[in-house]
């Protein structure tokens, strides 16, 4: 059972969002319990779904006056558990926030609210000859309000960098109530970068109401090819090879076999059978593009390549990334639940770490599948699993803490995109030294200092000293009755 809020706060946020804004009815609150990282549900007391900048100002400094701690969520796509409510909490729903205020053409930019979906962006200016750069995965469905939270990436980050390189300004409400605006329009201004630390805060500092992106104009040319391993330690190679001769692609994307068959059996795009494909993308001049992409599929075929598929037209290309970006949610055709991690190593590392993970698989006796963004080394392993088998979903978890490990030994970093939440706090340490974790809470304690804006996050849980406490000690996946609920 939920704690419960005193009446007069719940009275208070229907007077100032309206009494069909504030969700009460317990089935209702079930769609809030979590984020696309399920294995973590807590009921939220109410939540608020506010129309405006103001009522969600209005509903901040409710929950300031009263010391009641509040999420801010957008579309739920998120996968560490970043937008899981707090026990006794509110959670601030923004995805009626969903407006395009302003499409500035000559200036390169677009001004949202939280709730407008990424792809949404894309969709406003192509008209015009442009296009917003991130694009995650669920770019369909998720929210620019959520990518900022988590500085969330997707397959062209090797070359356009985070969704932190795309941000301007914005408007935020802190922890206290107050409305504050923020600029990052001018490179090397003097002084903090206060935008940059807003995007990919996880929602621990400011609730953003409104957000000024940049728009890019769309490349004059794109190649694209599909080639196909015997071996995803060749495949690895290959990606090292491409980046290491001085060539930055658009993206290079890999696919083990597990995931092929998953994406075949789900969204059918004619991936040939191999133990790896890779998806490597040019855009540019035309000119460059010409010089530059035999150069990739020479590279492919000397690192071991048994075939390369070149996209002709608009349509093979379509067909190559439905197959990637469909590979998540197409892991339900061949397990009955799966487990994400998110982790980052140096492109050399690749084949070490893909190999450690084969051999992790072998071991433990659950079937590991990878898709990643190669290029850059962030790896997503999908970890499947049974729920129904006792034990399994605790092997899970121990896999993935270990294929975190294995990263951080590697010399890189326990998550690329889809941020630490609650999934991967207790991993914070193996990272960061204490003194490292010590001048992080400085910082947020200095915006924040009661910590009721997402409390329970990023952090491990020892060290929050004063903070509101959650049932959350175990891992997310291992807590004892997720799967029974349902």
């Amino acid at each position: 059972m939920t704690a419960t809020l005193d009446e007069r706060f719940v009275r208070d946020l229907e007077r100032v969002c309206g009494r069909g804004s504030v969700v009460r009815d317990r089935m209702e609150l079930m769609t809030y319990e979590c984020d696309a990282l399920p294995y973590v549900r807590e009921e939220p007391a109410v939540v608020v779904l506010p129309g405006s900048a103001a009522d969600v100002q209005a509903v901040v400094r409710l929950c300031a006056r009263h010391g009641v701690p509040f999420v801010a969520r957008g579309h739920g796509t998120g996968l560490s558990g970043g937008a899981v409510p707090v026990p006794g909490g509110v959670v601030i729903g923004l995805s009626r926030l969903n407006r395009v205020l302003d499409v500035d053409i000559p200036n390169r930019r677009v001004t949202v609210e939280p709730g407008v979906t990424n792809l949404e962006i894309t969709r406003q200016v192509a008209p015009f000859g442009y296009y917003y750069a991130p694009d995650p995965s669920s770019q369909q469905v998720c929210s620019i309000g959520g990518n900022i939270a988590e500085n969330s990436g997707g397959a062209h980050c090797l070359k356009y960098g985070f969704t932190v390189h795309h941000v301007l300004a914005l408007d935020a409400v802190l922890p206290d109530g107050e409305m504050v605006h923020l600029e990052s329009a001018v490179d090397d201004a003097v002084g903090p970068d206060l935008v940059g630390l807003i995007v990919g805060s996880e929602g621990t500092l400011a609730v953003v109401t409104r957000a000024v992106v940049r728009i890019l104009r769309k490349p004059e040319s794109v190649r694209t090819l599909l080639a196909a391993f015997d071996s995803i330690g060749a495949a690895g190679t290959a990606v090292s090879e491409i980046i290491a001769a001085g060539i930055i692609p658009a993206a290079v994307e890999m696919m083990d076999a597990l995931a092929i068959q998953a994406a075949e059996a789900s969204v059918h795009p004619g991936f040939p059978a191999a133990d790896a494909v890779l998806i490597v993308e040019l855009d540019g001049p035309s000119a460059e593009l010409e010089e530059l992409f035999p150069l990739i599929e020479r590279t492919c075929q000397r690192t071991g390549a048994v075939s390369v598929e070149i996209a002709r037209d608009e349509a093979q290309r379509a067909r190559i990334w439905k197959g990637r970006k469909a590979a998540f949610a197409a892991m339900g055709h061949v397990s009955p639940n799966y487990y994400v991690q998110d982790g980052v190593v140096p492109r050399t590392k690749l084949p070490e770490v893909l190999n450690r993970i084969r051999q992790l698989e072998a071991r433990c006796g659950l079937r590991i599948a990878n898709v990643f963004h190669a290029g850059d080394g962030n790896l997503h392993p999908l970890i499947c699993y049974d729920e129904r088998v006792p034990g399994q979903a605790r092997q899970a978890a121990e896999a993935g803490g270990e294929i975190l490990s294995y990263c951080i030994e590697a010399g890189g970093s326990i998550t690329g995109e889809h941020g630490v939440g609650m999934d991967k706090r207790e991993f914070m340490p193996k990272m960061f030294t204490d003194e490292d974790l010590d001048a992080m809470l400085r910082v947020r304690d200095a915006i924040d200092p009661r910590r009721l804006c997402n409390p329970g996050k990023v952090f491990p849980t020892p060290r929050l000293c004063g903070e509101v406490p959650g049932p959350y000690r175990e891992h997310p996946i291992e807590k004892a009755g997720m799967g029974e609920r349902f």
